[in-house]
């Protein structure tokens, strides 16, 4: 994107001032700023964004690439720097909290690093909001400067945004935008410390309403050190981004340990599965990161003879079915890592030389599996030959971080949220897992995905890690429905990949063939879907899903009875006899349940 505002305040007294405390770099660090060499290990340690940024001051190498156009990292820091000047200009007893309602365009960064250099605080605002949604991010996040684009500029009309939002407030960036206006104020620079409140970013909100995480330069700084370490970041990378920047994925796993190593960064403005493949060969691309829906929407175009013939070597992500990354490493040639982690940063997962496949790995600090009503440490997970987890019940609870949440610095604006988190020092992720003997860690759902069938209780990943494995699938999500009786009965939402058409008999002979089905976990129901309901990040939420039921208009299927996996079509004469047993065992009133607000 051709940048559209003619910034009318110079950086230069600006990045003066605030070099000075970063004047001595270390050799290492004056190497990478001049190009030279090429990363390994060993990132200098750097206390907040803004020193990271400050030492790319003089790297004349590509920082950044956005379609045909390329800024070097010194650019970069000077077009931070013309907007840390705007910012500081609007400095009171506070710092500023300045909306970001954009795609992945160089304007983004350009505002993050003016943020990170004049104390400021970048709220990611999710572009797929819509009005008093979109307006109650905004004031809930005390947003006093929006930084938007023509699109987003429309989105924002006719909202109440709150009384430090007027329109003069609400910067365009398309190209041809009017100039910045005139800002009252004095510039001053502003010290900028670890402790500083940084960004705000929304969670996913899979399952509850997003909360704002908060995020300190310390924090980012030391995650972008231990990333690049961690993951082998170099500085002759590139590290395209086709994750929205508003969230934690693209920010805290590519952005920031790029920039503690002078990579370039890569960006387009928002992902597509069929612009994949070209984007990554015109960029030069070497990493990237994912969602699984992601890799699995890629995987869903047309396979070509040439695929492994392209720059990637590696791809970071969370939540990818197993054989999923199996098909995308073997089309495309690239070694994918999976990890476990969240934009709260309580509990981290590693995968690890021999993690067993499906698992998240090992923990990093004393992490468990604890029973979320007493506390204690649930079982191991046991296993059969096939690898039918034998005592889900028992073993399935929530993961805990009991080394506490020093990770974690609370949501903004949401004390209750925070404690929820937080409990006797220890920090409750909200995800359901089970560990294994060698104490490797496996993922079994959010918390309020348990289902209890015939008076077992047990988790929906490790259902839908079975479902996964259908080549006909493109996505599985399952969930629990009320059964008419008592209890539940299982529910999986199915997308078939396209070009394929929905099969229920080879279907159930792909679930006879499974030899670490549970013995109630073959889902009762099978809602065929066109595709499956995303939130803006790429993650599958069964939100919208589980009201529903069966009480919906897309295609459902309903097992036979007992051991008989046959799958007929559900009519409506079928659902009306459903309804009627409901009310004969007086459970009318769940037909209209709704999921609790909760992560």
């Amino acid at each position: 994107m051709v940048l559209g505002l003619l910034i009318v305040v110079h950086a230069a007294s600006f990045l003066d001032v605030a070099r000075q405390p970063y004047a001595t770099m270390t050799a290492a660090t004056a190497e990478r700023g001049s190009g030279a060499g090429r990363y390994r290990r060993g990132v200098p340690p750097a206390e907040t964004v803004a020193e990271l940024l400050l030492a790319r001051a003089g790297d004349e190498t590509v920082g950044l690439r956005s379609g045909d156009r390329s800024w070097t990292w010194r650019e970069v820091v000077e077009e931070s720097g013309r907007r840390a000047d705007l910012l500081t200009t609007l400095l009171g007893p506070e710092p500023p909290h300045v909306g970001l309602l954009l795609e992945n365009v160089p304007d983004y960064l350009f505002w993050l690093g003016g943020a990170a250099l004049a104390g400021a605080v970048v709220v990611g605002i999710n572009p797929t909001r819509r009005g008093e949604e979109l307006a109650r991010d905004i004031r809930f996040t005390d947003c006093q400067l929006i930084v938007t684009d023509r699109a987003g500029a429309g989105l924002l009309d006719g909202l109440d945004l709150g009384p430090g939002l007027d329109p003069g407030r609400r910067l365009v960036v398309d190209d041809g935008a009017p100039t910045l206006p005139e800002w009252s104020g004095t510039t001053r620079p502003q010290p900028v410390g670890p402790g500083d409140l940084f960004l705000l970013l929304f969670t996913s909100g899979t399952t509850g309403s997003p909360k704002a995480v908060r995020c300190s330069q310390g924090r980012l700084a030391a995650i972008a050190g231990r990333t690049a370490e961690l993951y082998d970041f170099r500085t002759d990378d590139v590290c395209f981004c086709p994750m929205p920047l508003f969230h934690g994925n693209a920010v805290m796993a590519l952005w920031a340990p790029a920039l503690a190593v002078g990579a370039t960064v890569a960006l387009t403005p928002r992902f597509s599965a069929s612009g994949f493949l070209p984007e990554v060969r015109r960029s030069g691309a070497t990493r990237f990161t994912y969602v699984g829906k992601a890799l699995a929407y890629i995987l869903g175009t047309g396979e070509r003879p040439d695929d492994a013939e392209n720059p990637l070597r590696v791809g970071f992500g969370t939540e990818a079915s197993a054989p999923d990354r199996r098909r995308f490493s073997e089309r495309f040639g690239c070694r994918l890592v999976e990890g476990y982690g969240s934009s709260e940063g309580g509990a981290t997962l590693n995968v690890t030389e021999g993690t067993p496949p499906g698992s998240l790995g090992l923990a990093v600090d004393d992490v468990a599996v604890l029973d979320p009503a007493t506390g204690v440490e649930c079982p191991r997970a046991r296993f059969d030959g096939s690898g039918r987890l034998l005592n889900a019940a028992a073993a399935t609870g929530e993961i805990v971080n009991r080394s506490g949440s020093r990770g974690f610095e609370g949501y903004y604006r949401d004390e209750g949220a925070t404690a929820e988190r937080v409990r006797e020092g220890w920090y409750w992720t909200g995800d359901l897992g089970y560990r294994d003997g060698e104490g490797f860690f496996y993922f079994a759902g959010r918390r309020g995905d348990w289902l209890r069938v015939d008076s077992e209780n047990f988790a929906a990943a490790p259902v839908e890690r079975i479902l996964d494995r259908h080549p006909d699938l493109a996505a599985t999500a399952v969930y629990p429905v009320p059964d008419p009786r008592t209890g539940d009965e299982v529910m999986a939402a199915l997308e078939p990949r396209t070009g394929t058409t929905f099969d229920p008999d080879g279907f159930a002979a792909f679930l006879e063939a499974q030899p670490d089905l549970g013995t109630k976990w073959a889902p009762h129901y099978l809602r065929i879907v066109p595709a499956m309901p995303l939130t803006a990040t790429g993650k599958i939420t069964k939100a919208a899903l589980r009201p529903e039921g069966w009480q919906c208009e897309d295609p459902v299927y309903r097992r036979g009875q007992g051991t008989d996996l046959t799958y007929r079509l559900l009519t409506e004469e079928d659902r009306e006899a459903l309804r009627e047993e409901f009310r004969r065992h007086d459970r009318t009133g769940l037909l209209a349940q709704t999921l609790p607000d909760v992560l």
